[in-house]
């Protein structure tokens, strides 16, 4: 029988409860580990987790009032060291390279099978990074200089706020829906919409909207 040390206890942070009761279903079937908390927003989640002091947290990407790139950063902000988990329903390819840089030790994707949650849990608290085989693949490829497009190479110069409105907007979503998806005004969503368009060399709204369709829908195209 296990002793209350050798249980490892986990975080959950999600906006859908089904998700979150299906995760501790899963994980309750381990006998070494177990949910010490959750909750499904962003707004004081760096705080809860510091509190509980997890050894593992995982945390969906998109949250109702938080980015999940900004949430990483505030979470490592408070001075929590443990791994950090990524659970999301947006393919891997639009983001992992990303979260792994603002913090995170893996990406997860919400279709996956009970068996792989368990495999990517255990091989992040062991201390290694959880990517699928082809997205291992293609960061390798991509630090070898085999696989970046011109277009990829481009909207690698945004910043963390400015790839996730220009993801939304190629998901065709208005200055109003980001904004409450993102937490943030529509007047910062517009200042982000300006400063993408300069950064990737574009001249109208109309140019925006065309790239970023066409790059979700090639980046997704890779899952």
């Amino acid at each position: 029988m296990n002793t209350q040390s050798s249980v490892s206890r986990i975080f959950l942070i999600d906006d859908h409860p089904l998700v979150r009761m299906g995760l501790a279903q899963i994980l309750s079937t381990q006998e070494d580990l177990e949910v010490c908390g959750e909750i499904g927003h962003g707004r004081g989640a760096a705080q809860a987790v510091e509190a509980a002091a997890p050894d593992l947290i995982i945390l969906d990407l998109t949250l109702p009032d938080a980015g999940g790139l900004d949430l990483i950063k505030a979470i490592r902000a408070v001075g929590v060291t443990k791994p950090i988990l990524i659970n999301s329903m947006h393919p891997e390819t639009l983001y992992a390279e990303r979260v792994l840089r603002a913090g995170a030790d893996g990406y997860l994707m919400k279709q996956v099978a009970p068996k792989k949650v368990l495999t990517a849990v255990r091989k992040v608290l062991a201390g290694e990074v959880y990517l699928s085989e082809e997205m291992t693949r293609q960061l390798v490829n991509s630090m070898g200089g085999t696989r970046r497009t011109p277009q990829n190479h481009s909207v690698e110069r945004l910043s963390d706020r400015e790839f996730e409105v220009f993801e939304q907007i190629g998901r065709g979503r208005s200055t109003a829906e980001i904004a409450s998806l993102l937490g943030i005004s529509p007047r910062t969503v517009d200042v982000h919409r300006a400063n993408i368009k300069s950064k990737l060399g574009l001249s109208n709204s109309a140019e925006l909207a065309r790239m970023a369709v066409n790059w979700v829908e090639s980046s997704a195209a890779e899952v």
